[in-house]
């Protein structure tokens, strides 16, 4: 399976990288490499992380306190938010 950013989701990864590279040059880098590796992960076996509600499931960043929420469509895994870990995950 293929992983999809919805333009939402797209945002929030732009909004991270850039917040990690203002406090650190280099750390958004590192943010958006994580979420590489993590998206590897999705597609190998999106169902070894756990439902949140419903469909929706979260997959947690190792070395960032974010997670990716997404849902299985067809044949592609469509991540539609990146929230930080103490964020209330209301806005979707």
């Amino acid at each position: 399976m293929r992983v999809t950013l919805t333009l939402g989701a797209e945002r929030d990864l732009a909004r991270a990288q850039e917040w990690y590279d203002s406090q650190a040059p280099g750390t958004g880098h590192r943010f958006l490499i994580e979420y590489h590796i993590l998206a590897e992960r999705l597609e190998e076996n999106p169902l070894q992380f756990p439902s949140v509600r419903g469909s929706i499931r979260r997959a947690g960043f190792q070395r960032f306190p974010y997670g990716l929420f997404f849902r299985i469509r067809d044949d592609a895994i469509e991540v539609f938010a990146c929230f930080h870990a103490s964020r209330k995950p209301r806005r979707w």
